[in-house]
């Protein structure tokens, strides 16, 4: 499994840790994570890591077509935005009465 993947900058909470040596094998975890937490993490991750679906055609069983976005569109078809659609107004009261409620409730 030789995986090069270009990595993006990640929230300042935020760290890499690599399973295996060279860079290889990233994954994302807490940077305020004591040493000891951070080892465990990454020993379990070790253990576990052919069970970590590395990119799509990793999962087995699940065709990545599925899993893959498309927007199907006539080819005469022209893309237009669409207004916010609102909330009927008698549900919006209720929403708003509920709401109201919840944060009294301190």
């Amino acid at each position: 499994m030789n995986l090069l993947v270009e990595l993006k900058d990640l929230p300042p909470h935020l760290e890499y840790a690599f399973l295996e040596g060279d860079n290889k094998l990233p994954v994302i975890i807490a940077k305020e994570l004591g040493d000891e937490e951070k080892a465990a993490l990454i020993k379990v991750l070790k253990s576990n890591k052919r069970a970590i679906a590395w990119k799509l055609s990793d999962i087995q069983g699940i065709n990545p077509e599925f899993c893959t976005h498309k927007i199907l569109m006539e080819e005469d078809y022209k893309p237009v935005v669409q207004h916010q659609r609102r909330v009927n107004p008698k549900i919006y009261d209720v929403i708003k009465k509920r709401l109201k409620n919840f944060l009294t409730l301190d």
